[in-house]
């Protein structure tokens, strides 16, 4: 499992246990008055862990959203960085472009005998 997965995993296993409970109840060998009983307390327990569920799902909202604000800030901070670099690897290019250039003559070469 994932890391970033708890909420996920969480609230699949309060859904599948509910489902489980309910389906149990359903299947079970019980009395239509027993079984009601245990119906109405599975209901009442519904709400709380509705609530439960809900706050696994925003506390991996909140966590998700932390990560991707740190990844968003950390790829403006690369982003920032390669520009600098690129602003920089011009303007010394550009230095390189304005400085005079030496021509050196060989007077050993051949050409310059036939004169």
């Amino acid at each position: 499992m994932k890391k970033g997965n708890g909420g996920a995993f969480l609230a699949g296993m309060l859904v599948g246990g509910a489902i489980g409970t309910i389906a149990g109840l359903l299947i079970a060998p019980r009395s239509g008055k027993e079984t009601r009983r245990i119906l109405k307390k599975s209901a009442d327990a519904l709400p709380e862990l509705a609530e439960d569920l809900s706050t696994s799902v925003q506390l991996q909202a909140d966590r998700l959203s932390e990560s991707a604000m740190r990844n968003w800030n950390e790829t403006l901070d690369r982003l920032k960085e390669a520009i600098a670099a690129g602003i920089e690897a011009s303007q010394i290019e550009a230095q390189e472009r304005q400085q005079p250039r030496q021509v050196t003559v060989d007077t050993n070469s051949s050409e310059n005998h036939h004169l």
